[in-house]
């Protein structure tokens, strides 16, 4: 196998878990993601990530705060949500949204159903750990596009380790109680948490994977 073929494995082997078995991973292996992220590329290697990761009662405490905050508080993001999905991209969104409720059982046009779905964000889909990536806020949109990369090479590392992970920006939307929560600096901004942990196999959530597109659709060649 060429390292091209290791790659595309891990990658393929990679998605989006949104349910998690109790069982917590060791802090060696933890480190090891870490540090095999760290790897990723940033600009003129400042490496302005920064991570808070929970283990435990950490964990549990936070989902239980996190949850009953989303429960009634109007969303505060450190970054503005983008404005809006339109075309391909829209396309692209709801047919995600579509594949996990035909999984969970969702019919279309449930909205308290695909509501209850939404809220799980906030129990970190059951997961024992959670990674909070924030930035300095002095780098702005560099900065955040730089931990992008580290929160991809996580999950990469974690999936060669055969641990299941979930980005999710939805956390970032309450960004002032996690930082309260955390005591996490005024001066970074939250840009999103990492729910990780082994994946629930049996969990129909987890029975579905998304499509990408293809090279032609992204390449515009010039010559």
């Amino acid at each position: 196998m060429t390292q091209i073929d290791t790659l595309n494995a891990i990658m393929d082997a990679r998605y989006s878990c949104r349910a998690f078995r109790p069982d917590p991973v060791d802090r060696a292996t933890i480190e090891t993601i870490v540090a095999t992220a760290q790897k990723v590329p940033s600009w003129c290697n400042a490496q302005p990530w920064q991570v808070t990761i929970t283990s435990g009662a950490a964990t549990d405490s936070f989902r239980e705060a996190l949850y009953a905050h989303a429960m009634s508080a109007t969303p505060a993001p450190d970054l503005d949500w983008p404005e809006k999905y339109q075309g391909v991209y829209l396309d692209r969104r709801r047919a995600c949204g579509f594949q996990l409720y035909n999984a969970v059982g969702i019919e279309k046009g449930d909205r308290p159903a695909g509501a209850r779905q939404m809220m799980e964000n906030y129990r970190l889909f059951d997961a024992p750990h959670v990674a909070l990536v924030t930035a300095p806020k002095e780098l702005g949109p560099y900065g955040a596009m730089d931990s992008g990369g580290f929160v991809a090479a996580f999950t990469l590392a974690a999936a060669a380790l055969g641990v299941a992970t979930v980005p999710q920006a939805a956390i970032a939307a309450y960004a002032p109680m996690v930082r309260d929560h955390f005591r996490l600096p005024d001066d970074r901004n939250l840009l999103c948490a990492i729910s990780f942990g082994y994946a629930d196999d049996d969990h129909p959530a987890n029975s579905f994977r998304t499509e990408r597109a293809t090279p032609a659709d992204v390449i515009d060649w010039k010559d």
